[in-house]
């Protein structure tokens, strides 16, 4: 759809969203900072929501628990950088 709609850039990041830093995402098993920045972003911020919001098949995670399994994560699964972001954020609105 971002396609069809000329927005090529959005579409990149889109599109590489589910790649992880340590080169095992897919679609095209990027790695570190050859996944766009946006996409690392977008991975954090959708780990974060998926883990912290409940599921129909579990409930939402505590933040605590959140942040420690993407402290754990982090530099294999996420960006290391985007993932202490997130954490600062969040102890920011504590």
């Amino acid at each position: 759809m971002l396609l069809q709609a000329g927005l090529r850039a959005e579409a990149a990041i889109v599109r590489n969203h589910h790649e992880r830093w340590d080169g095992t995402g897919y679609p095209d098993r990027l790695r570190a900072d050859a996944i766009p920045l946006e996409s690392r972003i977008i991975l954090v911020a959708d780990t974060f929501d998926a883990m912290t919001s409940d599921r129909p098949y579990r409930a939402a995670m505590p933040r605590a628990t959140v942040l420690a399994e993407m402290e754990r994560v982090a530099g294999s699964q996420l960006d290391p950088s985007a993932a202490a972001l997130i954490r600062e954020a969040v102890v920011a609105q504590s």
